[in-house]
């Protein structure tokens, strides 16, 4: 197995944050640039493949109490994004129509409730719906500081990864120092970004991947990279962990691969699902459950209430941004694509062609 690597970064001192508690503030402190009233988004027009995302004019929103309006510089490309556009998962009805979960940017405008000593703070946000536009409202205890030399395109790629894998991996999952984690589909930008935070809590990774480029960056990054295209990968975990197995496994598959994960998993082993992409029945042997104490479990960020999302948010804070930036964990990006370049954004994504986080950068709006 790789060295378990441990690295403590120290929180920004007290100065950096603003009286709001949680958000470094910029150098500068200019005035409140002025809002536009309409900005560029981009919709799916009906289910179906990447074609049938539009670009369209929309009335800039204004904040809610407790939220923020976000001039947005990027946002991150997602797989329930893909999953919402083909119709596989529609947003719930509440939410706007215009994609996107997650966004790095500057804060414009307050809702009430909400220091406006907020206003030029740049910070990266989950949002419910709305990142693929110039413009979005998010809640503030929603959003997230900017860790020191990280830009806004790496910003763009941190918060539904960060959310996920805290409540997931951290909390759920209950990874701990010393834990072997096997990651399936470690070339992901969520996989990616696991990866690093797994080793810098202290744990030992297994990642899969296909093909043996993928693997090789993967091998770079320090963990153990097994590629599941070739046979033999169940055998190689075990050998890899003389025989004990894992300690928790972070798994997209869901379907048939939950048998095989049980399998090479370490007594009390945590197995996590994050998705399902090969089916969402398992034939699951209780037996083998019950005489190895495993956990099964699983989440996902959409449906929960905005106080739990804000409480993730202060987990992540405390827990995970100390060892982002600088020489800690930075997120891995794939790819930038312009707004505009949406559709072909979500082909990379679908094709697993990347490496890593795609991100789609915004226009300079007038």
């Amino acid at each position: 197995m790789p060295a378990r690597v441990g690295r403590a970064i120290a929180l920004p001192d007290a100065a950096h944050y603003s009286s709001f508690g949680r958000f470094p503030m910029t150098a500068e402190t200019a005035e409140a640039p002025a809002i536009p009233p309409t900005m560029t988004a981009v919709i799916a027009e009906t289910a179906g493949g990447p074609e049938v995302l539009k670009s369209v004019q929309r009335d800039v929103p204004h904040p809610a109490a407790g939220e923020v309006l976000i001039a947005v510089a990027c946002a991150g490309i997602n797989r329930p994004d893909i999953m919402q556009r083909s119709g596989a998962l529609p947003a719930p009805a509440e939410v706007s129509d215009v994609l996107g979960l997650e966004v790095a940017g500057r804060v414009i405008a307050c809702g009430d409730a909400v220091d406006p000593g907020l206003v030029g703070t740049e910070v990266m946000a989950l949002v419910k719906a709305g990142g693929y536009a110039t413009h979005v409202c998010a809640r503030a205890d929603h959003c997230l500081p900017i860790p020191a030399s990280l830009s806004l395109i790496e910003a763009a790629a941190l918060p539904e990864g960060l959310f996920t894998i805290w409540h997931n991996l951290f909390d759920r999952g209950r990874l701990n120092a010393g834990d072997v984690l096997l990651i399936e589909g470690g070339a992901s930008g969520i996989g990616t970004l696991a990866l690093q935070l797994a080793q810098a809590a202290g744990a030992s990774v297994i990642a899969t991947a296909g093909g043996t480029e993928k693997c090789a960056r993967l091998t770079a990054m320090g963990v153990c990279a097994i590629d599941y295209r070739e046979p033999g990968g169940d055998d190689r975990i075990l050998a890899l962990t003389e025989g004990r197995g894992v300690d928790v496994v972070l798994d997209i598959l869901g379907g048939e691969a939950v048998t095989r994960h049980l399998a090479v998993m370490a007594p009390g082993g945590r197995h996590v699902g994050l998705s399902f992409m090969t089916g969402v029945i398992a034939g699951v042997d209780l037996g083998l459950l019950m005489r190895k104490g495993l956990w099964l479990t699983s989440s996902t960020l959409r449906p929960k209430s905005d106080a739990e999302k804000a409480g993730i948010a202060r987990d992540i804070s405390q827990h995970l941004l100390p060892h982002l930036g600088g020489t800690g964990v930075r997120p891995v990006i794939a790819t930038v694509l312009p707004l505009a370049q949406a559709a072909e954004a979500h082909r990379l994504l679908e094709s697993g062609r990347n490496f890593g986080k795609i991100v789609l950068q915004m226009p300079e709006e007038a």
